[in-house]
């Protein structure tokens, strides 16, 4: 079965004449007779009822004439997709993330990324903080979008600053802290802790957060899996926790508290190279020149 057999037969049944199907089709009548008895035969049915005077379609050509038709239509847009093959390609971009949290950084410079690129196709992809890293190396994602690790952690790659972000102490608004401008981790170690999976933590928060565990009782601190749940569990009062200024939405009613000589932390961009990778090279222009944004998006919904 071909799209030229099934042409004629729809042409044959619009005029349910073949003389007159085959003027529209540009073709002799023989040959559209030919192409008709070809489609019967595979498909092992009548489709048409003929006499010297009139064609009518069976209830068999009824019932493939719409099948015919959609597989027609289907081939023709198929084609017309690629009439223009130089307007038609897409180029793809790979980023990984460790926190769903940090997608809420990218809309604007993905948007300058789409003015030059418009057929770009980003592809945004949550991973677990332990085989992200792994990804880059293996070339799976052309880069990564995070807090920067210490040299400790040997990534093979690029790192390049978006900018600096702050680590605030977060508690409730009934907390007896919000009477502080200012925290020391003596002070925090007072209170009840809401802490970050040290396997899932950036290093910075994952340092601080094993300063202010020790002497802890296991009654006094809660592990989350993610941020989302440590803000939950501070807004319930059940402690305070220690987050990077990304993590705080600010349409909560929550309190940050500086925390005194703790330098914010790097947020950036790593990638093992741009070479061949125009609009990589050109996110990591955009990034370069946009400034990290000083507070996130109101993403409250997302908690």
């Amino acid at each position: 079965m071909n799209t030229f057999q099934l042409t004629c037969f729809i042409a044959v049944a619009d005029c349910l004449n073949f003389a007159r199907a085959a003027e529209r089709l540009h073709i002799t009548q023989p040959a559209v007779t030919q192409q008709i008895h070809s489609l019967e035969k595979e498909l092992n049915v009548k489709l048409f009822q003929r006499t010297t005077r009139t064609v009518k379609l069976t209830r068999e050509g009824k019932i493939f004439l719409d099948d015919a038709r959609n597989i027609v239509n289907l081939t023709h847009r198929a084609k017309k997709r690629f009439e223009h093959p130089s307007n038609q390609e897409i180029r793809t971009l790979s980023l990984g993330f460790f926190s769903y949290t940090h997608l809420f950084m990218m809309p604007s410079p993905l948007k300058k990324l789409r003015e030059q690129y418009p057929n770009i196709h980003p592809q945004l992809k949550v991973v677990p903080f332990q085989h992200l890293y792994r990804l880059l190396e293996e070339n799976d994602v052309d880069a990564v979008i995070g807090f920067r690790e210490p040299d400790s952690k040997k990534i093979s790659a690029v790192y390049r600053e978006w900018g600096k972000m702050p680590i605030f102490c977060v508690c409730s608004s009934s907390s007896p802290l919000c009477t502080h401008s200012v925290l020391s981790l003596e002070d925090i170690k007072k209170e009840k802790l809401i802490l970050l999976d040290p396997a899932k933590a950036q290093s910075d928060i994952a340092h601080l957060q094993g300063q202010l565990l020790d002497g802890k009782s296991p009654r006094d601190f809660y592990f989350c899996e993610t941020e989302a749940a440590a803000i939950t569990l501070v807004q319930a009062g059940f402690g305070v926790s220690l987050l990077p200024e990304l993590f705080i939405p600010p349409a909560l009613s929550l309190t940050r508290i500086p925390i005194a000589d703790q330098q914010p932390v790097s947020f950036g961009i790593y990638y093992k190279s741009v070479q061949g990778n125009a609009p990589l090279k050109s996110l990591v222009q955009i990034i370069k020149t946009e400034q990290i944004p000083v507070l996130p998006i109101d993403i409250s919904s997302s908690f």
